[in-house]
């Protein structure tokens, strides 16, 4: 991920998105992350997002996105769908921590969330901490990641970024 700016179409989501309606715990017998993308989303609010969503688009959602189970298989599924970036209010803090291990980048920007609609197309720069909604015009300020969370999500996770460290 050298690009730090992210720019997709919106799916969105409400409040308290767990792991369950992420990943189903049907699809757990599988540790493919490919096969496990297929189902991402399956129990949400978008049933059908596996199938419609484009690689690229973005997944914004309310407060408390991935909250549950402490599963990599969640972070892992999105970000094998082609998901580059999530948004949302709140972060379940064990989902926080294995996003950004895999690489996933999250961002928390309650205001944005708030006035982004479903449809809507986003940029997203995480080294600035900003995100545009190109229908609007309108730019909120985001998380923005300390230099090493920065790197470790440039290096495709912590595992990634663990490796070039030692060479």
């Amino acid at each position: 991920m050298s690009n730090m700016v992210i720019r997709g179409k919106v799916w969105k989501f409400g409040d308290n998105v767990d792991t369950d309606q992420i990943i189903p715990a049907r699809y757990l017998n599988t540790s493919d992350p490919y096969e496990l993308a297929k189902h991402v989303m399956e129990d949400s609010e978008h049933t059908n997002f596996a199938q419609e969503h484009q690689e690229g688009d973005i997944i914004v959602a309310g407060k408390n996105f991935g909250s549950g189970s402490s599963r990599e298989h969640a972070p892992i599924s999105i970000k094998y769908a082609g998901v580059p970036v999530v948004i949302a209010k709140t972060f379940a803090r064990i989902f926080f921590r294995n996003a950004i291990n895999i690489g996933l980048p999250i961002v928390e920007a309650p205001d944005a969330v708030d006035e982004i609609e479903h449809g809507d197309e986003v940029e997203v720069d995480l080294e600035k901490g900003t995100i545009k909604n190109l229908r609007t015009g309108k730019e909120y300020s985001a998380t923005k990641f300390p230099k090493e969370l920065q790197d470790i999500l440039k290096a495709g996770g912590l595992m990634e970024y663990a490796k070039s460290k030692l060479k």
